[in-house]
């Protein structure tokens, strides 16, 4: 091992173009540059890079050890650089953004062969970067930034056929329902294989790394295991710190003004947009329940530019941000969300269930309310709800669509009504994150040694 102790690997970070994805990965190098074994190289469209930047630069450790590599994307006339990115991208654009993407395969080529890296972290929907590391002769570890939960499901699924033996019958999803959307992105993949997640686990060298808290997910990343015969290693929540920003200094201030647990924190991500309609059915919630509430709200790029307090008030019904005035903020741009969940007027949190998001509110002891849009989600809300730190809103049987009375039911759930739920809610979301904040250092320790197995067995 006298090797390891005189010159640092470089590793190459490759992640999908989502801030989902992209700040995983960062935060992953970031942890990795404590060590002295890695020089971290990570790998985005220019976009991407600028939003990161403050990040490393505000972490000395991160500063020496994590560089930045662009990569050269085409931009056809729907897709200018600005758009490299799913960040407030318009929702028709992203198979757009997919397919242009894999033509970045010769761009990360000529990368490999600049850097020389000794190894390839890579992400689910780029299937092309393992071949090319492959062709150099480059091992590459293929990172889940969605966790072990939802991969050893899918995994199932396509393993069976159903998800009706799946081992752990809290997680459920109709059969065809992601496989369908999968099989969609296949088409407009390079060098896809027709294996489970287009072969990303099978081109695995040794190990794949999960986003998740083994404490949290381990029969999960067991059964993946069983599932891949892969050994999964469990990186920790990796929670980023929020840069400080003179912007944060409103939000800040008026969640200092309200008391312990007294209010709800309302975000749907960076990507998930919601129509007028569902807008108005969550304000219709907030009117009916008594609880203070911080509520973001997002919009696609395209609408950006125009935004005004005008454009908001037509969206919320009729003198909604006059009648909640004294006990809610509405915000349309971008919120501290780590500060947001670590205030201690905090008390719920209404999400999405992004990975992310439910990740950030495990790590902070928030119960979720959850309100699960698509994808992966449905299935976050469900583990939230198995771990018993959240509940999800029921949507109307009727429309399949969610109401403001069901949304406030589920607020009241978390927030007022002081019952058992309310304090068991409460107490295990707070064990949750005391067992995740000192199992966090261990994992990621346990992460570089596996990384270093592999780079120094290249090498040989």
């Amino acid at each position: 091992m006298e090797r390891e102790k005189q010159e640092s690997f470089k590793v190459l970070m490759f992640p999908w173009l989502a801030h989902g994805h992209v700040f995983p990965f960062l935060e992953l190098a970031k942890r990795l540059s404590t060590t002295h074994y890695f020089t971290l190289y990570l790998c985005s469209t220019t976009v991407n890079l600028d939003s990161i930047k403050s990040s490393i630069s505000s972490d000395d450790a991160a500063a020496a050890s994590v560089k930045l590599v662009e990569l050269q994307i085409p931009s056809p006339p729907e897709l200018p650089p600005h758009l490299h990115t799913t960040k407030n991208l318009p929702s028709h654009l992203i198979t757009t953004l997919i397919k242009t993407f894999q033509e970045s395969s010769s761009s990360f080529s000529d990368i490999i062969d600049s850097l020389k890296p000794d190894l390839v972290i890579f992400d689910v929907l780029q299937p092309f970067a393992p071949k090319v590391a492959s062709s150099k002769g480059i091992p590459s570890v293929y990172f889940s930034t969605s966790g072990s939960m939802p991969a050893s499901y899918l995994h199932h699924l396509y393993t069976v056929g159903s998800g009706a033996t799946f081992p752990f019958p809290a997680i459920s999803l109709p059969d065809d329902e992601l496989p369908r959307r999968l099989a969609l992105l296949a088409q407009y993949m390079k060098d896809a294989d027709d294996d489970f997640a287009y072969g990303a686990l099978t081109r695995s060298t040794d190990i794949v790394l999960s986003k998740s808290s083994r404490h949290v997910e381990e029969k999960y990343a067991d059964y993946l295991s069983a599932l891949s015969k892969k050994q999964i290693v469990c990186t920790g929540p990796l929670i980023a710190a929020d840069v400080n920003r003179h912007e944060d200094i409103e939000i800040m201030k008026w969640l200092n003004g309200k008391t312990l647990d007294s209010t709800i924190y309302i975000s749907f991500g960076s990507e998930c947009f919601l129509s007028k309609k569902q807008i108005e059915e969550i304000a219709k919630g907030l009117q009916l329940c008594d609880v203070n509430f911080l509520w973001v709200i997002r919009f696609p790029a395209e609408e950006v530019s125009g935004m005004s307090i005008r454009m908001i008030e037509e969206e919320l019904p009729a003198g909604f941000l006059e009648t909640v005035k004294e006990r809610g903020l509405v915000v349309t741009r971008w919120a501290p969300q780590t500060k947001i969940l670590g205030h201690p007027s905090i008390g719920g949190f209404v999400s999405h269930c992004g990975r992310s998001s439910i990740t950030e509110s495990m790590y902070f002891g928030v119960p979720v309310i959850a309100m699960p849009m698509n994808v992966d989600q449905p299935m976050n809300a469900q583990l939230m709800v198995e771990l018993g730190v959240g509940v999800v809103v029921e949507k109307d049987h009727e429309n399949g669509v969610y109401v403001g009375e069901e949304v406030a039911k589920a607020i009241n759930k978390v927030m007022v009504e002081k019952n058992a739920l309310y304090e068991g809610l409460r107490s295990r979301a707070r064990r949750l994150s005391e067992t995740m904040r000192e199992k966090e250092d261990e994992e990621v320790n346990e992460v570089a040694q596996q990384l270093l197995k592999i780079c120094a067995k290249n090498k040989k």
